[in-house]
Parts: structure tokens; C-alpha cells; sequence
């Protein structure tokens, strides 16, 4: 039987993904289902059941040799189980143990999602060709990947990279995750229009856009308020990135989700706050750029690394 395709699940706060991914990186067939992440953990992988059921019921399924998945971290690929910040009730979820009764024997590739998302970037997208990247997604959370000697270098447990939970403020407020000050406390969406609000901004018309979207409009208007917002999360991000260059040496920095479609209100400051951190002679010269896939990077990245693993080798070009 031909084992030319794979199929990749991304499991983020807001939405839930599925596709089928050729060789190539191309979706092939795509469905999607929103998480209800303040639901029930039976609910949450109920949806996570109506998109692979969506993928299972596809008549190119029989080509699917292998399952890729990145979620919402933190996750444990050595237990199958992930507890991510985002969805409260998963708590060492068993998800490769409950997508088997949906998707049979075949084998499971878990990553987080910052790892997918580089490892997607670097197939197809903005990281194309460099050896060294730190690819990052900062949405309703921060994520981020490793690229490293051109290889996507998840870790032992998937998270590997994983900058949004690196303090940045040794006595800042608490997060989700149990430290204090980290990077997604400061610089994710929601805390970036959290801290405007607090601060006294308010969008314009009763009917304004009070999420980060809004704030970026005001801050592109020249809101002073939304403008310290950014500052904020640039400080926050450029603190977090110069830290993991000075680890590992990286030469670009990719940057994606719904909080980089601000544009210059984030990578002005952010290449500004960098320059200021990121000091050491190795460390100058980092490229800050855009992440280029969009809101499909998880899953061409879940793909990535399905085809990559060394449970898999599918007849497309990244599994030979």
C-alpha cells in the first residue's frame, strides 16, 4: 500500500486544526473545529475527534502513513500526554492514547506547537534554507522552536525552545505556568491588551476591538498608551530572544501569529529593544523577519516533523 501522505493535527487555545499533507507540504484536505478550551477535557478531545474523524472519513486516507501532531504545550512526546497552559483541564492528557482509537496503529509523531510551527517555516516557509532559527508564535500564547544544524531539535519531551516561558522579570506577576514575569505574561495578545486596558486605553466607539488587533490599530494611530503596550511586549520578546541566541547561536529569528500582523507597531520596537539586549559580538547581527505560512504553520509543521521522525519513513521527500 502507498504511504505518501500524513496526517497532521494542530491543537492550539483557540482553534483545532486537521489536514492531510503530501511530501511536497501541500494540504491536501483540510478541517477545522474550535477547541472549547474552558470545557471538559472529554469535550476538548471531542473536537479533536470531529477533525481527525473529518481526515479518517476523507477517501485519501489510505495513503496516511503516520500521524503528526503539535499542540499547545507543555507537552511530554516520551508519555503522549500534554497539559497545555491554555486548556485548563488537560492535565497529562493522554492524547496519542485516545487519537489511536480513532486513527488505528498507525504511529504518532508529538511535538509542541512552537516546534511544529519551526519545523514548518523551515520546510516551507520564512526559515527556508538557514541552519540556525529561532521560529516564534506570538498569538494568544508565546511559543518558539529550534532549528539547529538545519535539523528541527524538539527535545526529549517535544518542548524544546519553548521562549514564552522564560522569565523576563524575576519579580513580575505570576503565570499560568507557575513562574513569574515570563515572556507570554507580558507579550502574548491577551496581555498585551490586558496591560492597555489597565493602563486606561479604550478602542474607539462602543463597539471597539478591545483585543491586541485593536490596540496595534491604536498604537499604528499613534495612541500613546497602545504604543507602551507594544514597547512593552517588544521589550519582553527581544529579552527572551537574545537570551536563547546566547545559548545556541541562532541567525534568524522568525516571528508568526496573530500578534506579528501588527507589522511595524511590533518589529520596530522589537528590533530596536534587541539591539539594546542581544550585545555580544555573536549575537549582533540577529534577522528578525516575519513568519511567511500563516495560520497553517502548525499543521505543515506537524507534518514536517511526522516525516522527519525515525517512526516514519513515507515516501515523500522529507521521509527518504
Amino acid at each position: 500500500m502507498t504511504t505518501d501522505l500524513v496526517a497532521a493535527v494542530d491543537i492550539g487555545g483557540t482553534k483545532i486544526a486537521g489536514a492531510l499533507v503530501d511530501g511536497t507540504g501541500e494540504l491536501l484536505h483540510r478541517v477545522q473545529r474550535p477547541t472549547r478550551a474552558r470545557e471538559s477535557a472529554e469535550n476538548v478531545m471531542g473536537a479533536v475527534t470531529e477533525v481527525v474523524t473529518g481526515l479518517t472519513d476523507h477517501p485519501l486516507w489510505s495513503r496516511v502513513g503516520a500521524v503528526g501532531v503539535g499542540s499547545a504545550g507543555p507537552v511530554d512526546a516520551r508519555e503522549g500526554t500534554v497539559s497545555p497552559v491554555n486548556i485548563p483541564a488537560w492535565r497529562d492528557f493522554p492524547l496519542v492514547a485516545h487519537l489511536a482509537k480513532t486513527t488505528g496503529d498507525l504511529p504518532v509523531t508529538l511535538v509542541g506547537d512552537g516546534a511544529a510551527i519551526a519545523a514548518g517555516e523551515h520546510w516551507r516557509g520564512a526559515a527556508r534554507g538557514r541552519r540556525d532559527a529561532l521560529c516564534m508564535v506570538v498569538s494568544t500564547g508565546v511559543g518558539g522552536g529550534l532549528i539547529l544544524d538545519g535539523r528541527l531539535r524538539p527535545g526529549p519531551t517535544g518542548n524544546a525552545g519553548h521562549i514564552g516561558h522564560i522569565s523576563v522579570d524575576f519579580d513580575g506577576e505570576l503565570c499560568p505556568c507557575g513562574g513569574r514575569g515570563c515572556v507570554e505574561r507580558i507579550a502574548s495578545g491577551t496581555n498585551i491588551a490586558r496591560y492597555a486596558l489597565a493602563s486606561g486605553w479604550r478602542p474607539a466607539g462602543a463597539d471597539g476591538d478591545t483585543t491586541a488587533a485593536g490596540v496595534a490599530v491604536a498604537a499604528a494611530q499613534g495612541d500613546p498608551i497602545a504604543l507602551e503596550a507594544f514597547e512593552r511586549a517588544a521589550r519582553a520578546l527581544a529579552a527572551g530572544i537574545a537570551a536563547t541566541a546566547t545559548l545556541v547561536e541562532i541567525e534568524t529569528v522568525v516571528v508568526g501569529g496573530g500578534v506579528s500582523q501588527a507589522g511595524d507597531v511590533l518589529f520596530t520596537p522589537l528590533r530596536r529593544a534587541l539591539s539594546a539586549y542581544a550585545t555580544l559580538p555573536f549575537v549582533q547581527h540577529l534577522d528578525v523577519v516575519p513568519a511567511q505560512l500563516g495560520t497553517d504553520a502548525g499543521l505543515v509543521g506537524a507534518a514536517a516533523a511526522c516525516w522527519n521522525s525515525d517512526t516514519f519513513s513515507g515516501q515523500g521527500p522529507l521521509g527518504t
